[in-house]
């Protein structure tokens, strides 16, 4: 199964250091694979460097593109991971 969600970055800081080792823990806690993408790069979503590579700061869209056999429940957890601003609180 394969999933795809476009999301808003909505946290202050983007997709920076703290956010993307949220990410990639998210990712990893599921038996799914992860690749986020925007403006034509892409990284898998355990990267941690990978995803900062991606510079996406507040109000920046990624693409993300989940498989395997938990492709929906990672992708909501991504989705409301982000929606959460990463735990940060804005």
């Amino acid at each position: 199964m394969t999933t795809s969600r476009r999301l808003q970055i909505i946290n202050v800081k983007g997709l920076h250091a703290r956010a993307s080792a949220k990410l990639a823990e998210t990712v990893e806690s599921f038996d799914a694979e992860a690749t986020v993408s925007r403006d034509g790069l892409s990284t898998t979503g355990d990267s941690i460097m990978g995803l900062l590579m991606l510079a996406a700061s507040r109000g920046t869209w990624i693409d993300v593109e989940t498989s395997g056999a938990e492709a929906e429940r990672l992708a909501d957890a991504i989705e409301a991971l982000v929606a959460d601003c990463f735990g940060e609180g804005g």
